[in-house]
Protein backbone atom coordinates (compact mmCIF):
# COMPACT_ATOMS: atom_id res chain seq x y z
CA UNK A 1 0.00 0.00 0.00
CA UNK A 2 1.34 3.34 -1.02
CA UNK A 3 2.21 5.70 2.22
CA UNK A 4 -0.16 8.53 2.68
CA UNK A 5 0.80 11.97 1.35
CA UNK A 6 1.10 14.01 4.84
CA UNK A 7 -0.43 17.46 4.42
CA UNK A 8 -0.25 20.20 6.55
CA UNK A 9 -2.35 23.38 7.35
CA UNK A 10 -1.17 26.41 8.32
CA UNK A 11 -3.97 29.17 9.40
CA UNK A 12 -3.69 32.89 9.26
CA UNK A 13 -3.73 35.25 12.33
CA UNK A 14 -6.79 35.22 13.61
CA UNK A 15 -7.51 31.49 14.80
CA UNK A 16 -8.12 30.54 18.64
CA UNK A 17 -9.74 27.36 17.36
CA UNK A 18 -9.97 24.69 14.77
CA UNK A 19 -13.27 25.88 13.31
CA UNK A 20 -10.99 28.45 11.23
CA UNK A 21 -10.73 25.13 8.77
CA UNK A 22 -14.46 24.35 8.33
CA UNK A 23 -14.47 21.48 7.21
CA UNK A 24 -11.74 21.77 5.02
CA UNK A 25 -9.61 18.87 6.23
CA UNK A 26 -12.00 16.73 5.75
CA UNK A 27 -13.31 16.91 2.87
CA UNK A 28 -10.01 16.89 1.12
CA UNK A 29 -9.59 13.15 3.01
CA UNK A 30 -12.92 11.84 1.84
CA UNK A 31 -12.71 13.32 -1.53
CA UNK A 32 -8.67 12.56 -2.11
CA UNK A 33 -9.34 8.71 -3.41
CA UNK A 34 -11.24 10.37 -6.29
CA UNK A 35 -7.92 11.51 -7.46
CA UNK A 36 -6.29 8.90 -7.18
CA UNK A 37 -4.69 10.01 -3.19
CA UNK A 38 -4.26 9.13 -0.14
CA UNK A 39 -3.73 11.71 2.77
CA UNK A 40 -2.60 12.38 5.99
CA UNK A 41 -4.00 15.41 7.56
CA UNK A 42 -2.08 17.29 9.57
CA UNK A 43 -2.52 20.44 11.32
CA UNK A 44 0.06 23.25 12.68
CA UNK A 45 -1.24 25.88 14.85
CA UNK A 46 1.22 29.38 14.85
CA UNK A 47 -0.76 30.88 17.07
CA UNK A 48 -3.13 29.76 20.47
CA UNK A 49 -3.34 33.47 22.38
CA UNK A 50 -5.65 35.41 22.28
CA UNK A 51 -3.70 38.78 21.96
CA UNK A 52 -0.35 38.62 19.87
CA UNK A 53 2.86 40.08 20.81
CA UNK A 54 4.27 43.06 19.35
CA UNK A 55 7.70 41.98 19.52
CA UNK A 56 7.55 38.74 16.99
CA UNK A 57 7.99 38.88 14.24
CA UNK A 58 7.26 36.97 10.63
CA UNK A 59 10.80 35.22 10.56
CA UNK A 60 10.41 34.07 14.61
CA UNK A 61 7.39 32.60 13.33
CA UNK A 62 9.12 30.89 10.16
CA UNK A 63 11.61 29.54 12.70
CA UNK A 64 8.86 28.09 15.02
CA UNK A 65 7.40 26.34 12.30
CA UNK A 66 10.25 24.73 11.37
CA UNK A 67 10.62 23.28 14.88
CA UNK A 68 7.21 22.25 14.44
CA UNK A 69 7.29 20.40 11.66
CA UNK A 70 10.37 18.37 12.67
CA UNK A 71 8.18 17.46 16.00
CA UNK A 72 5.26 16.72 14.41
CA UNK A 73 6.58 14.97 11.30
CA UNK A 74 10.19 14.20 11.58
CA UNK A 75 11.64 12.07 9.13
CA UNK A 76 15.25 10.52 9.05
CA UNK A 77 18.67 11.93 9.95
CA UNK A 78 16.87 14.65 11.50
CA UNK A 79 15.25 16.04 8.66
CA UNK A 80 11.63 16.84 8.38
CA UNK A 81 9.10 14.51 6.25
CA UNK A 82 8.44 15.14 3.02
CA UNK A 83 5.14 16.79 2.70
CA UNK A 84 2.05 18.94 1.45
CA UNK A 85 1.21 22.29 2.76
CA UNK A 86 -2.48 24.41 2.73
CA UNK A 87 -1.74 27.64 3.95
CA UNK A 88 -4.84 30.63 4.41
CA UNK A 89 -4.46 34.23 4.62
CA UNK A 90 -1.19 35.01 6.42
CA UNK A 91 -0.42 31.31 6.92
CA UNK A 92 1.17 31.75 2.62
CA UNK A 93 3.94 34.62 3.50
CA UNK A 94 4.47 32.37 7.09
CA UNK A 95 5.32 29.16 5.11
CA UNK A 96 7.12 31.48 1.97
CA UNK A 97 9.48 33.01 4.39
CA UNK A 98 10.28 29.47 5.99
CA UNK A 99 11.34 28.20 2.58
CA UNK A 100 13.43 31.47 1.82
CA UNK A 101 15.13 31.17 5.55
CA UNK A 102 15.76 27.15 5.44
CA UNK A 103 16.33 26.13 1.48
CA UNK A 104 16.29 29.26 -0.70
CA UNK A 105 17.11 29.62 -4.61
CA UNK A 106 20.11 27.96 -3.76
CA UNK A 107 18.72 24.73 -1.68
CA UNK A 108 15.06 24.65 -3.07
CA UNK A 109 15.57 20.50 -4.55
CA UNK A 110 16.74 19.81 -0.91
CA UNK A 111 13.14 21.47 0.81
CA UNK A 112 10.74 18.44 2.10
CA UNK A 113 8.26 20.60 0.92
CA UNK A 114 6.08 19.22 -2.39
CA UNK A 115 3.46 21.31 -2.85
CA UNK A 116 2.58 24.65 -1.43
CA UNK A 117 -1.15 25.61 -2.23
CA UNK A 118 -1.82 29.21 -1.12
CA UNK A 119 -5.76 30.33 -0.01
CA UNK A 120 -5.68 33.89 -0.21
CA UNK A 121 -2.55 34.58 0.79
CA UNK A 122 -1.52 38.36 1.45
CA UNK A 123 1.59 37.59 -0.75
CA UNK A 124 2.35 41.21 -1.09
CA UNK A 125 0.17 42.31 1.91
CA UNK A 126 -3.23 43.78 2.63
CA UNK A 127 -4.79 46.87 2.39
CA UNK A 128 -6.20 46.38 5.76
CA UNK A 129 -3.27 46.49 7.72
CA UNK A 130 -2.87 50.12 7.29
CA UNK A 131 -5.51 50.81 9.89
CA UNK A 132 -4.01 49.73 12.58
CA UNK A 133 -3.98 46.94 14.93
CA UNK A 134 -6.96 47.72 17.34
CA UNK A 135 -9.21 48.68 14.17
CA UNK A 136 -7.76 45.73 12.25
CA UNK A 137 -9.03 43.20 15.15
CA UNK A 138 -12.30 44.26 15.14
CA UNK A 139 -12.39 43.15 11.28
CA UNK A 140 -14.41 39.96 12.11
CA UNK A 141 -13.37 39.03 8.21
CA UNK A 142 -9.90 38.98 8.71
CA UNK A 143 -8.76 38.83 12.63
CA UNK A 144 -12.09 38.15 14.30
CA UNK A 145 -11.80 39.73 17.49
CA UNK A 146 -7.93 38.98 17.90
CA UNK A 147 -5.49 41.54 17.74
CA UNK A 148 -2.23 41.35 15.47
CA UNK A 149 1.33 42.04 16.80
CA UNK A 150 2.75 45.18 15.22
CA UNK A 151 5.57 43.22 13.72
CA UNK A 152 2.99 40.83 11.73
CA UNK A 153 0.99 44.56 11.00
CA UNK A 154 4.35 45.93 9.46
CA UNK A 155 4.89 42.94 6.93
CA UNK A 156 1.81 42.94 5.74
CA UNK A 157 1.66 46.68 5.43
CA UNK A 158 1.47 47.43 1.17
CA UNK A 159 4.62 47.99 0.20
CA UNK A 160 6.79 46.63 3.14
CA UNK A 161 10.15 46.78 3.23
CA UNK A 162 9.89 42.53 4.39
CA UNK A 163 7.20 41.53 1.82
CA UNK A 164 9.62 43.39 -0.99
CA UNK A 165 12.74 41.49 0.48
CA UNK A 166 10.87 38.11 -0.35
CA UNK A 167 9.63 39.18 -3.29
CA UNK A 168 13.26 40.12 -4.69
CA UNK A 169 14.34 36.64 -2.86
CA UNK A 170 11.97 34.64 -5.20
CA UNK A 171 12.95 35.70 -8.41
CA UNK A 172 16.15 33.67 -8.16
CA UNK A 173 13.82 30.41 -8.10
CA UNK A 174 14.04 27.56 -10.40
CA UNK A 175 10.81 26.23 -10.27
CA UNK A 176 11.51 23.94 -12.97
CA UNK A 177 13.33 20.48 -12.15
CA UNK A 178 13.21 21.23 -8.26
CA UNK A 179 10.40 18.77 -7.06
CA UNK A 180 8.42 21.74 -5.57
CA UNK A 181 4.69 22.54 -6.94
CA UNK A 182 3.71 26.31 -5.49
CA UNK A 183 0.11 27.44 -6.05
CA UNK A 184 -2.38 30.13 -5.71
CA UNK A 185 -5.99 29.83 -5.03
CA UNK A 186 -7.84 33.27 -4.10
CA UNK A 187 -11.43 34.72 -4.74
CA UNK A 188 -12.82 38.33 -5.72
CA UNK A 189 -16.24 37.92 -4.43
CA UNK A 190 -17.37 40.15 -1.03
CA UNK A 191 -19.55 38.34 1.36
CA UNK A 192 -22.10 40.70 2.52
CA UNK A 193 -21.85 39.80 6.04
CA UNK A 194 -18.62 41.30 6.19
CA UNK A 195 -19.57 44.74 4.73
CA UNK A 196 -18.17 47.88 6.28
CA UNK A 197 -18.93 51.08 4.49
CA UNK A 198 -17.09 53.15 6.88
CA UNK A 199 -14.39 50.81 5.92
CA UNK A 200 -13.87 50.45 1.76
CA UNK A 201 -11.24 48.22 1.82
CA UNK A 202 -13.66 45.31 2.65
CA UNK A 203 -15.71 45.91 -0.52
CA UNK A 204 -12.81 46.57 -2.46
CA UNK A 205 -12.74 45.36 -6.10
CA UNK A 206 -10.58 43.03 -7.64
CA UNK A 207 -10.52 41.80 -4.01
CA UNK A 208 -11.58 38.81 -1.65
CA UNK A 209 -12.61 41.42 1.39
CA UNK A 210 -9.33 40.95 2.62
CA UNK A 211 -6.78 40.14 0.01
CA UNK A 212 -6.51 41.63 -3.64
CA UNK A 213 -6.12 39.17 -6.48
CA UNK A 214 -2.79 41.78 -7.35
CA UNK A 215 -1.71 41.28 -3.52
CA UNK A 216 -2.20 37.21 -3.40
CA UNK A 217 -0.70 36.33 -7.17
CA UNK A 218 3.04 35.39 -7.28
CA UNK A 219 3.96 36.01 -10.82
CA UNK A 220 5.16 39.49 -10.50
CA UNK A 221 7.39 41.97 -12.26
CA UNK A 222 10.66 44.46 -11.06
CA UNK A 223 12.38 47.10 -12.68
CA UNK A 224 15.09 49.69 -11.75
CA UNK A 225 15.05 52.69 -13.31
CA UNK A 226 18.58 55.33 -12.38
CA UNK A 227 18.98 59.21 -13.57
CA UNK A 228 20.74 60.15 -16.15
CA UNK A 229 22.20 63.52 -17.19
CA UNK A 230 19.98 64.21 -20.01
CA UNK A 231 17.37 66.58 -19.41
CA UNK A 232 14.18 67.58 -20.78
CA UNK A 233 11.77 70.59 -20.22
CA UNK A 234 8.25 69.68 -19.35
CA UNK A 235 5.35 71.69 -18.19
CA UNK A 236 4.55 70.97 -14.73
CA UNK A 237 1.73 72.89 -13.04
CA UNK A 238 1.52 76.42 -13.44
CA UNK A 239 5.49 76.47 -15.00
CA UNK A 240 7.58 74.32 -16.71
CA UNK A 241 10.50 72.56 -15.10
CA UNK A 242 13.19 70.89 -16.30
CA UNK A 243 13.80 66.57 -15.76
CA UNK A 244 16.20 64.29 -15.46
CA UNK A 245 15.54 61.58 -17.43
CA UNK A 246 15.16 57.51 -16.03
CA UNK A 247 16.76 54.95 -17.95
CA UNK A 248 15.93 51.22 -17.25
CA UNK A 249 18.78 49.77 -15.47
CA UNK A 250 19.42 45.92 -16.17
CA UNK A 251 16.27 44.04 -17.58
CA UNK A 252 12.25 43.79 -16.21
CA UNK A 253 12.55 40.81 -14.43
CA UNK A 254 10.17 37.98 -13.46
CA UNK A 255 10.07 35.02 -11.39
CA UNK A 256 9.64 31.54 -12.54
CA UNK A 257 5.39 31.33 -12.92
CA UNK A 258 3.21 29.98 -10.60
CA UNK A 259 0.06 29.04 -11.57
CA UNK A 260 -2.93 31.10 -9.84
CA UNK A 261 -6.47 30.20 -10.20
CA UNK A 262 -9.08 32.80 -9.10
CA UNK A 263 -12.05 30.32 -7.53
CA UNK A 264 -15.92 31.37 -8.36
CA UNK A 265 -18.04 32.91 -5.68
CA UNK A 266 -15.21 32.61 -3.03
CA UNK A 267 -14.39 35.09 -0.18
CA UNK A 268 -11.61 35.64 2.12
CA UNK A 269 -13.77 34.76 5.59
CA UNK A 270 -17.12 33.47 6.40
CA UNK A 271 -19.11 30.10 6.26
CA UNK A 272 -21.03 31.31 3.08
CA UNK A 273 -18.06 32.14 0.42
CA UNK A 274 -15.26 31.87 2.69
CA UNK A 275 -12.48 29.99 0.78
CA UNK A 276 -11.92 27.37 3.51
CA UNK A 277 -14.20 28.36 5.96
CA UNK A 278 -17.49 27.40 3.21
CA UNK A 279 -16.29 23.91 3.30
CA UNK A 280 -18.97 22.51 5.71
CA UNK A 281 -18.95 18.87 5.00
CA UNK A 282 -16.57 16.10 3.87
CA UNK A 283 -18.69 15.88 1.08
CA UNK A 284 -18.53 19.37 -0.22
CA UNK A 285 -18.88 20.73 -3.59
CA UNK A 286 -16.94 24.04 -3.63
CA UNK A 287 -14.65 24.29 -6.02
CA UNK A 288 -11.93 24.74 -3.80
CA UNK A 289 -11.46 21.15 -2.95
CA UNK A 290 -11.33 19.62 -6.16
CA UNK A 291 -8.82 22.41 -7.20
CA UNK A 292 -6.12 21.77 -4.38
CA UNK A 293 -6.40 18.21 -5.05
CA UNK A 294 -6.19 18.68 -8.53
CA UNK A 295 -2.60 20.58 -7.26
CA UNK A 296 -1.39 17.71 -5.17
CA UNK A 297 -1.25 15.38 -8.18
CA UNK A 298 1.21 17.37 -9.57
CA UNK A 299 4.12 15.46 -9.75
CA UNK A 300 6.59 16.41 -12.86
CA UNK A 301 6.84 20.07 -14.60
CA UNK A 302 4.38 18.40 -17.57
CA UNK A 303 1.87 17.93 -14.84
CA UNK A 304 2.50 21.36 -13.10
CA UNK A 305 2.11 23.44 -16.83
CA UNK A 306 -0.92 21.55 -17.53
CA UNK A 307 -2.55 22.68 -13.95
CA UNK A 308 -1.68 26.40 -14.72
CA UNK A 309 -3.34 26.59 -17.97
CA UNK A 310 -6.42 24.63 -16.03
CA UNK A 311 -6.36 27.10 -12.96
CA UNK A 312 -5.69 29.78 -15.77
CA UNK A 313 -9.18 29.18 -18.06
CA UNK A 314 -10.89 29.23 -14.30
CA UNK A 315 -9.58 32.37 -13.26
CA UNK A 316 -10.69 33.65 -17.06
CA UNK A 317 -14.16 32.23 -16.35
CA UNK A 318 -14.74 33.86 -12.89
CA UNK A 319 -13.54 37.39 -13.94
CA UNK A 320 -15.15 37.60 -17.43
CA UNK A 321 -17.94 39.74 -16.39
CA UNK A 322 -15.83 42.06 -14.17
CA UNK A 323 -12.78 44.66 -14.48
CA UNK A 324 -9.37 42.87 -13.67
CA UNK A 325 -6.73 45.34 -10.77
CA UNK A 326 -3.34 45.73 -10.73
CA UNK A 327 -0.70 47.25 -7.96
CA UNK A 328 2.01 49.58 -8.38
CA UNK A 329 5.11 49.55 -5.88
CA UNK A 330 7.28 52.42 -6.10
CA UNK A 331 10.25 52.48 -4.09
CA UNK A 332 12.24 55.77 -4.12
CA UNK A 333 15.96 55.60 -3.05
CA UNK A 334 18.85 57.56 -3.96
CA UNK A 335 22.36 56.33 -5.50
CA UNK A 336 23.96 56.72 -1.58
CA UNK A 337 21.31 54.41 -0.24
CA UNK A 338 19.28 56.53 1.54
CA UNK A 339 15.21 56.19 1.24
CA UNK A 340 13.79 59.26 -0.34
CA UNK A 341 10.77 60.47 1.72
CA UNK A 342 9.71 63.86 0.98
CA UNK A 343 8.30 63.71 -3.19
CA UNK A 344 5.35 63.85 -5.25
CA UNK A 345 5.21 60.78 -7.87
CA UNK A 346 2.65 61.23 -10.72
CA UNK A 347 1.64 58.68 -13.56
CA UNK A 348 2.35 60.11 -17.07
CA UNK A 349 -0.01 58.76 -20.09
CA UNK A 350 -0.40 58.82 -23.86
CA UNK A 351 2.11 60.25 -26.41
CA UNK A 352 2.98 63.46 -24.59
CA UNK A 353 3.71 61.66 -21.14
CA UNK A 354 1.02 63.86 -19.49
CA UNK A 355 -0.72 63.31 -16.10
CA UNK A 356 -3.60 64.25 -17.31
CA UNK A 357 -3.58 62.05 -20.72
CA UNK A 358 -4.32 58.75 -18.91
CA UNK A 359 -8.20 57.30 -19.31
CA UNK A 360 -10.43 59.04 -16.38
CA UNK A 361 -11.11 56.28 -13.47
CA UNK A 362 -7.96 54.44 -13.74
CA UNK A 363 -7.36 55.15 -10.24
CA UNK A 364 -9.03 52.90 -7.31
CA UNK A 365 -6.40 53.41 -3.83
CA UNK A 366 -3.26 54.82 -3.16
CA UNK A 367 -1.03 53.79 0.10
CA UNK A 368 2.42 55.21 1.67
CA UNK A 369 4.11 53.12 3.88
CA UNK A 370 3.96 54.14 7.44
CA UNK A 371 7.11 52.46 8.57
CA UNK A 372 9.02 52.94 5.44
CA UNK A 373 7.42 56.34 3.68
CA UNK A 374 9.69 55.83 0.16
CA UNK A 375 7.07 53.21 -0.67
CA UNK A 376 3.95 54.41 -2.43
CA UNK A 377 1.68 51.79 -3.58
CA UNK A 378 -0.93 52.22 -6.10
CA UNK A 379 -3.98 50.79 -7.12
CA UNK A 380 -5.28 50.92 -10.13
CA UNK A 381 -8.33 49.35 -12.97
CA UNK A 382 -6.27 47.64 -15.16
CA UNK A 383 -8.71 48.01 -17.54
CA UNK A 384 -8.85 51.13 -17.64
CA UNK A 385 -5.23 52.55 -17.21
CA UNK A 386 -3.95 51.07 -20.53
CA UNK A 387 -6.74 52.37 -22.78
CA UNK A 388 -4.24 55.35 -23.31
CA UNK A 389 -1.55 53.94 -22.22
CA UNK A 390 0.71 54.16 -19.02
CA UNK A 391 3.90 55.56 -20.81
CA UNK A 392 5.59 57.11 -17.41
CA UNK A 393 6.21 58.11 -14.03
CA UNK A 394 7.45 61.80 -12.79
CA UNK A 395 9.08 62.37 -9.38
CA UNK A 396 9.71 65.67 -7.95
CA UNK A 397 11.66 64.99 -5.00
CA UNK A 398 12.50 67.18 -1.86
CA UNK A 399 14.65 69.24 -0.99
CA UNK A 400 14.82 70.34 -4.60
CA UNK A 401 17.70 72.89 -3.93
CA UNK A 402 20.12 73.64 -0.66
CA UNK A 403 23.39 71.99 0.03
CA UNK A 404 22.15 68.82 -0.34
CA UNK A 405 19.14 67.92 -2.83
CA UNK A 406 17.39 66.24 -5.62
CA UNK A 407 16.74 66.87 -9.09
CA UNK A 408 13.22 66.19 -10.75
CA UNK A 409 13.12 62.60 -12.45
CA UNK A 410 11.04 61.05 -15.31
CA UNK A 411 11.14 57.58 -17.52
CA UNK A 412 9.65 57.65 -20.25
CA UNK A 413 8.46 54.22 -21.94
CA UNK A 414 10.33 54.62 -25.40
CA UNK A 415 7.70 52.34 -27.00
CA UNK A 416 5.14 51.28 -24.72
CA UNK A 417 7.05 49.06 -22.07
CA UNK A 418 5.93 50.28 -19.19
CA UNK A 419 2.09 49.52 -20.05
CA UNK A 420 2.98 45.96 -21.42
CA UNK A 421 5.02 45.19 -18.71
CA UNK A 422 1.88 45.83 -16.50
CA UNK A 423 -0.40 42.68 -15.58
CA UNK A 424 -3.60 42.41 -14.91
CA UNK A 425 -3.91 40.75 -11.53
CA UNK A 426 -0.24 41.16 -10.76
CA UNK A 427 2.30 43.34 -8.31
CA UNK A 428 4.94 45.28 -10.55
CA UNK A 429 7.53 46.43 -8.44
CA UNK A 430 9.23 49.92 -9.71
CA UNK A 431 12.50 50.84 -7.85
CA UNK A 432 13.50 54.67 -9.03
CA UNK A 433 16.85 55.92 -8.33
CA UNK A 434 17.94 59.42 -7.51
CA UNK A 435 21.28 61.05 -7.85
CA UNK A 436 22.04 62.87 -4.52
CA UNK A 437 23.33 66.34 -5.24
CA UNK A 438 26.14 68.14 -3.07
CA UNK A 439 26.78 71.50 -3.55
CA UNK A 440 30.77 72.54 -3.55
CA UNK A 441 29.98 74.72 -0.31
CA UNK A 442 29.58 71.94 1.55
CA UNK A 443 33.38 71.29 2.51
CA UNK A 444 36.29 74.16 1.79
CA UNK A 445 39.46 75.06 2.53
CA UNK A 446 40.77 78.16 4.28
CA UNK A 447 44.49 79.19 3.58
CA UNK A 448 46.46 77.79 7.08
CA UNK A 449 50.22 78.95 5.61
CA UNK A 450 49.57 82.36 7.82
CA UNK A 451 48.19 81.99 11.86
CA UNK A 452 48.38 85.14 14.77
CA UNK A 453 52.07 84.65 16.09
CA UNK A 454 52.26 86.47 19.04
CA UNK A 455 55.58 86.86 21.25
CA UNK A 456 55.75 88.57 24.91
CA UNK A 457 52.42 89.54 24.30
CA UNK A 458 53.54 91.23 21.51
CA UNK A 459 51.55 90.46 17.83
CA UNK A 460 54.21 89.63 15.25
CA UNK A 461 52.12 88.65 12.68
CA UNK A 462 48.73 88.98 12.31
CA UNK A 463 46.14 86.91 9.97
CA UNK A 464 42.47 86.92 9.44
CA UNK A 465 40.13 83.86 9.97
CA UNK A 466 37.10 83.81 8.26
CA UNK A 467 33.83 82.89 9.34
CA UNK A 468 31.77 80.20 7.24
CA UNK A 469 28.51 80.29 9.45
CA UNK A 470 26.44 82.39 6.63
CA UNK A 471 27.56 80.41 3.53
CA UNK A 472 25.21 79.92 0.98
CA UNK A 473 24.99 76.62 -1.32
CA UNK A 474 25.39 78.39 -4.69
CA UNK A 475 28.31 77.22 -5.87
CA UNK A 476 27.19 74.12 -8.10
CA UNK A 477 26.98 70.82 -7.66
CA UNK A 478 30.10 68.44 -6.77
CA UNK A 479 30.81 65.95 -10.25
CA UNK A 480 30.85 62.66 -8.28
Amino acid sequence: MAEKMVVVFVHGWSVTDTSTYGALPEALAAQAGDHGLELDIQHIWLGKYVSFHDEVSMADVARAFNRALLDRIPGTAGKIRAFSCVTHSTGGPVVREWLNRFYGADDLAASPMNHLVMLAPANHGSALAALGKARVGRIKAWFSGVEPGQRILDWLSLGSRQSIALAKAGMDYKIAGSGFYPFVLTGQSIDKKFYDFINSYLVEPGSDGVVRVAAANMNYSMIRLKETDKIKKVSHGPSDVDVHLLAVDGDIQRPDTIPLGVVPLASHSGDKKGIMGSVLSNKSSKAQVGEILKCFTVGNDAQYQARADEMKEMSEKTQKPTHKYAMLVFIIKDDQGDPVKDYDLFLLGGDDHDPDKLSKGFFVDRQQNAANPNQLVYYVDYDVITKNKLTGFRVVARPEKGFAFYHSVEYRSPNGEINDALKPNETFYVEIQLHRCVDKNVFGFDKADEYPLKKKGLLIKSYTRHSFKDIEPDAGEIDS
